[in-house]
């Protein structure tokens, strides 16, 4: 039996493992009817505002982007999902689990990843559906003149 103090703590631990902070501007792309509603409630929920859908121009902190095997070219879809990503913003590409139906192998985003010049920087359990894949710019290295 949960206590009621822990009620909803699952989905605030999912919007903590996402690193998403209060007042952060979230916009989801790739919604469908198979995502995770919790982990959307959850980041709401934390950035205090509902996430912007994929027309919307503002600079974002954060793209959720929803991501399937049949979906398209990750690669050309995450240079589009760049564009309004602020500095210092990342990217959760949400993807299938092993032997769910839509599943990308790991070696595809990073692959994806590599070539917009993004880093994968950690990946996560998103409930019983969905992984994510943490991508963010790379850093430039530091000349020596």
């Amino acid at each position: 039996m949960v206590a009621a103090e822990d009620a909803g703590k699952g989905e605030v631990d999912v919007a903590d493992k996402l690193d998403i902070e209060p007042d952060m501007v979230v916009q989801e792309i790739g919604w469908d009817e198979d995502v995770d509603d919790a982990v959307r409630a959850a980041i709401e929920e934390r950035c205090g505002s509902e996430l912007l859908d994929e027309d919307a121009d503002d600079v974002v902190d954060v793209v959720l982007l929803w991501w399937r095997d049949d979906d398209g070219d990750l690669t050309d879809t995450l240079l589009d999902v760049m564009t309004p990503l602020a500095d210092e913003g990342v990217i959760w590409v949400m993807t299938p689990k092993t032997g769910r139906e839509g599943h990308v192998e790991p070696s595809d985003i990073d692959e994806a990843a590599s070539t917009s010049n993004l880093a994968q920087t950690s990946n996560l359990n998103i409930g019983e559906d969905w992984m994510g894949t943490r991508l963010a710019y790379r850093k430039a290295a530091k000349s020596k003149r």
